[in-house]
């Protein structure tokens, strides 16, 4: 059984450990469901969480904009996480999530069809500019709604990205679809909000990942040819700082400001907002994974550290902050040296002003 701790923003109990207080140390996160796998997935919007677990769904936080799904009052009042219920069926029923995304009010997943392919894309939440991808009409729902039409046909989703307020999906062909607002080009040409999905045009290349800033949306193509591109707004210079190509890359993440690409050799490189930190400072120790979120970063090392860096007031970069920043350094926010023989940590996560890391026994 895995097991989740957690730090940072609790205003709305997005966190799951009980209550509604922000912490620095790590807490324990509570499900309702004891039998938790382990985490593949860890997305968070303005004030709700998602956790994915072996193709299980489970939420928490602010539930009011209905990001969590259809929940009991019970649920709604108890800081910890449920176990989503995307419509009036039962569990059972439901077919298994393969990604998640979320933006500041709202929920997104890909779940299986009865074939066994990614081609079920759902929203639920509040999308005032879009986000839900169901057209001008349909801006707010508890209930996971099938967005029509979508992927086109023969295809399935291969990644899945949002930010605060905006939605991009990659297709199996490298083709990328977005929605949401595009006010800044983030979606492509021509500008404006998008309310159903719209194919971004202009890439040149296959795509393979896609990761989202709040005004900008950058995507990778395959690890050989390094190509890649940041479309949207250029402040904090995301797109004219960025390198003319990313050969080798192995994982990417992106904050409200800021852009990461970890290579296969464990090496992170970084561009954009540094005002509070958040570039990856000088030296770290090799990396075997990167967590992003809107603000910070965490990165695993190899020998099982979890670093955090940058604008950490809410405690998401651990209780040893300097006017609530860890700039130009890291610290140590977990260790799997302090494990019981045989656990390990197997997953980190960042959300806004959230940390979070997955120990599997």
């Amino acid at each position: 059984m895995a097991t989740v701790y957690a730090i940072g923003s609790n205003g709305s109990g997005q966190l799951g450990i009980g209550h509604k207080e922000d912490v620095s140390v790590p807490k324990q996160v509570l499900f309702d469901d004891e039998n938790i796998g382990p985490i593949s997935e860890v997305k968070a919007g303005g004030n709700h969480t998602l956790l994915l677990s072996s193709g299980s769904l489970y939420c928490s936080g602010d539930s009011s904009s209905g990001a969590c799904g259809l929940i009991s009052e019970l649920e709604r009042s108890d800081s910890q996480f449920y176990r989503a219920r995307l419509s009036t069926e039962d569990f059972k029923s439901s077919s298994p999530v393969i990604f998640c995304a979320a933006s500041w009010e709202a929920s997104i997943i890909v779940q299986k069809d009865e074939d066994g392919l990614a081609t079920k894309v759902s929203s639920f939440g509040i999308g005032n500019k879009g986000e839900l991808g169901q057209g001008e009409l349909l801006f707010r729902s508890s209930k996971a709604q099938i967005i029509k039409d979508f992927p086109p046909k023969n295809l399935e989703i291969v990644d899945l990205a949002a930010s605060v307020s905006h939605v991009v999906a990659v297709l199996s062909n490298g083709d990328v679809y977005g929605w949401g607002s595009g006010r800044k080009g983030q979606l492509g040409q021509p500008e404006g909000i998008i309310y159903v999905p719209r194919k971004i045009t202009g890439l040149g290349f296959k795509a393979l990942r896609a990761v989202c800033g709040r005004e900008f949306t950058y995507i990778l193509g395959e690890t050989e040819s390094g190509k890649h591109a940041v479309l949207g707004s250029d402040k904090w210079s995301v797109r004219s700082a960025a390198p003319a190509a990313v050969h080798g890359w192995k994982d990417v993440g992106a904050s409200w400001g800021s852009i990461f690409v970890l290579n296969k050799d464990g090496k992170l490189i970084s561009w954009g907002r540094d005002d509070h930190g958040q570039l990856s400072p000088l030296g770290p120790p090799t990396l075997s994974q990167i967590a992003i979120g809107s603000e910070h970063a965490l990165g695993l090392t190899m020998n099982g550290n979890v670093l955090a860096w940058g604008w950490g007031e809410h405690g998401n970069c651990g209780p040893g902050t300097t006017n609530g920043d860890v700039k130009g350094k890291w610290n140590v926010i977990a260790s799997s040296q302090y494990l019981p023989p045989g656990s390990k940590i197997s997953n980190i996560g960042a959300g806004c002003a959230t940390s979070w890391v997955c120990i599997t026994p």
